[in-house]
């Protein structure tokens, strides 16, 4: 916040001394390295910055997260219930859609989940940068659906030799549908044409609302789902009677076992499972109501609307769970604003982290309280031998960065740490570029490694205007600029104004609308 502000008061119009081709310095031999990379992007096609003398005349203020504030995750889009899976060193990050809803209903409308028809697809590889990929649109895929909520994933290597994901969703309060594919960002499909879990389940019994799935997969390559919402026959607050669990068959989409109670108190909603040296973790969010009776020994009554988990290793024998007690308040308990909860935590990179959904971004922007919900993650303190957990809540702050963003890397322009004016270029659901919507877009990308020495700017681009560079904060002097007239993407370069090494925050800034960007890179 105090770099955008410093840069808003003291901005000039006069930042034209980039982007001309000047290498600014003494200029390199031909046979170096810089230039013999250089060259390969020109026998790629890339073309040199024109000189047109442009200027950025306007900063965008219209940002939703901070530069010194991890969450929440995404300072674009809405979404909530988060869940994920690792794949080729990447973390993806899946949950609802809420921006769905706020694009259907405006800033004046509410949160009711009726328009929600998809889900959100995020990737990390340093917890911090965040890329956005666009969405699963599940009334294509599964029009038998009325809307598509909490959304649970697993993957398992098969027979074929290839990576299947399976994830399961609410298909709106009463069932569970599944979709498969064999790449985190798809293409996916219905395996089923149906609901898995519906009101004609056989041997499903008083569990009203058959929703909220959470999914994981065991030593031995079982999968393993557990679901449930509503208040049974003979149910009471203190004990609903309704979290159920299930064995998977083999193919995922069909049931090995019956359904047995877990019996959860105080249970609401938000089931997930987590399995972890032989044990099973099933995860729950408690009520809001009043903790008038409490039974077990030795345990804390849960907090209100709190998450709380149980164990076992024997998830078949109902008695056998054991509650361990709540983990994660609610967001309200932290000083955000109070909403329902839903979480998963995931390990990643050696560490526990906790996913989950505020009304952060919602508060940020304060322009609706329609109460469209955010993600937001924080470190989980997990002891694998004892399986105990210790109790945190969500943070502005979040996470740190786990490693460092490779300059010389070819870096998806989606993928940022926060931004202003900034959309999406989007095709059949997935995201190709980040676009400009307002004259002054800005993305940051936190954490960026220039190696020994970086000494030219590339980036493939679509549109026309300009883009500027800034190291560490916007205001400094400008290390590179760049402009274009690209009626399709293509690459550009221009020399940096002094070459550039270490570890910096990257700034890119742009002076028109409708401006995309592809992929950056540094030489």
């Amino acid at each position: 916040m105090k770099k955008l502000l410093s840069f808003i008061l003291g901005f000039t119009l006069v930042l034209t001394g980039c982007g001309t081709g000047d290498s600014g310095g003494v200029e390199e031999p031909a046979t170096s390295p810089v230039q013999s990379k250089l060259d390969e992007k020109i026998q790629e096609g890339y073309i040199e910055s024109l000189n047109k003398g442009l200027v950025i005349p306007e900063v965008s203020n219209s940002y939703y997260k901070t530069e010194d504030t991890a969450n929440p995750i995404s300072p674009n889009i809405f979404c909530a219930d988060p869940t994920a899976v690792e794949y080729n060193g990447r973390l993806y990050v899946y949950g609802t859609n809420d921006h769905q809803q706020y694009d259907a209903v405006g800033d004046e409308g509410k949160n009711t989940y009726g328009h929600i028809k998809s889900f959100v697809i995020l990737s990390t590889d340093d917890m911090v940068n965040w890329t956005y990929h666009g969405i699963i649109d599940t009334e294509a895929i599964a029009p038998w659906i009325l809307s598509s909520w909490a959304p649970s994933i697993v993957s398992r290597v098969e027979d074929d030799g290839l990576t299947h994901f399976y994830l399961y969703f609410s298909n709106s309060g009463c069932g569970v549908g599944v979709l498969t594919a064999t790449d985190p960002c798809g293409p996916w499909s219905d395996p089923l044409g149906r609901p898995l879990i519906s009101s004609e389940t056989e041997g499903l019994t008083d569990c009203p609302n058959r929703f909220d799935p959470g999914v994981c997969i065991d030593e031995n390559g079982t999968g393993w789902l557990s679901f449930g919402g509503g208040v049974a026959r003979g149910g009471t607050d203190y004990m609903p009677g309704v979290a159920r669990i299930v064995q998977l068959g083999e193919d995922m989409t069909s049931f090995a076992s019956d359904f047995v109670e877990i019996k959860a108190p105080y249970f609401f909603e938000a089931s997930e499972l987590n399995y972890i040296n032989g044990t099973y973790i099933y995860t729950y969010n408690t009520s809001w109501e009043p903790r008038l009776t409490w039974e077990i020994e030795d345990v804390s009554k849960p907090t209100a609307c709190s998450m709380a988990y149980m164990t076992t290793k024997t998830p078949l024998v109902t008695d056998s769970w054991q509650y361990r007690g709540d983990y994660f308040y609610n967001p309200g308990e932290s000083g955000l604003d109070y909403s329902n909860n839903h979480s998963h935590f995931h390990k990643y990179g050696g560490k526990y982290y906790m996913f989950h959904h505020n009304m952060l971004r919602q508060a940020n922007m304060k322009t609706t309280t329609g109460g469209f919900r955010s993600l937001g993650v924080v470190e989980l303190q997990l002891d694998e031998s004892t399986l105990e957990i210790t109790k945190t809540m969500s943070t502005r702050q979040g996470v740190q960065q786990i490693k460092n963003v490779d300059a010389k890397a070819l870096n998806e322009g989606e993928t940022l740490f926060t931004s202003a004016g900034i959309s999406y270029d989007v095709e059949d659901c997935l995201v190709k570029a980040a676009k400009t919507v307002e004259k002054g877009a800005w993305l940051y990308v936190k954490g960026v490694d220039f190696g020994e020495s970086s000494e030219v700017f590339t980036a493939i681009v679509k549109g026309s205007g300009r883009a500027e560079v800034y190291l560490d904060a916007m205001g400094t002097p400008l290390t590179a600029a760049i402009e274009f007239e690209n009626g399709e993407y293509k690459g550009v370069y221009s020399k940096l104004s002094q070459p550039v090494s270490g570890v910096h925050d990257v700034y890119i800034m742009f002076n028109d609308t409708d401006i995309c960007l592809d992929s950056w890179q540094f030489l």
